[in-house]
């Protein structure tokens, strides 16, 4: 792994709390990003929900959903004031990581901080469960399948723009 702001696929690290999701067959990503500055975790989450790039999808979540956001609390979730933010409420905590599931439980966001001797390293990963049974096994639905795309450069961009505002 680079020494950067680059953002790179990687495995999930020992202790993931995402792992649960990994075990129950479901498609699971996880990328990193090191920060050369010490940050909390509660400073990465909020950075993460209040950038830019979030900023237009709490938008869209607000007015196709009805599930507003503030960067309050933002700040909130990520200090374990409040257990739910926009369309995601908590799954599980710990120290370093934060797992959130949206309110149809099909998918999650993972974040997981790793404090380093020359900075920090970064993780966000998700879940998607939206997998169905076929003569051949569990299977994501092609409607998700085609996302994935999509969905894994957002990912990418997303850290990005939270360690680039945490000043990595």
């Amino acid at each position: 792994m680079k020494l950067s702001r680059s953002v790179n696929k990687a495995p999930l690290p020992d202790g993931a709390l995402l792992q649960e999701f990994v075990d129950l067959g479901e498609y699971t990503d996880c990328f990193v990003v090191h920060v050369g500055n010490d940050v909390t975790f509660p400073e990465y989450v909020e950075s993460f929900y209040t950038t830019s790039l979030f900023k237009a999808e709490r938008l869209v979540l607000k007015w196709l959903i009805s599930r507003p956001s503030t960067d309050e609390e933002a700040r909130q979730v990520s200090r374990n004031e409040i257990h739910a933010f926009a369309a995601w409420k908590v799954h599980s905590r710990s120290d370093n990581q934060l797992v959130m599931i949206d309110f149809r439980q099909q998918t999650c966001s993972w974040f997981m901080l790793v404090p380093q001797e020359n900075g920090s390293r970064l993780y966000f990963g998700s879940a998607v469960m939206r997998n169905q049974e076929t003569s051949s096994g569990r299977k994501m639905k092609w409607t998700y399948r085609c996302l994935l795309g999509f969905h894994r450069l957002y990912s990418r961009a997303l850290l990005h723009a939270a360690a680039r505002r945490l000043g990595g």
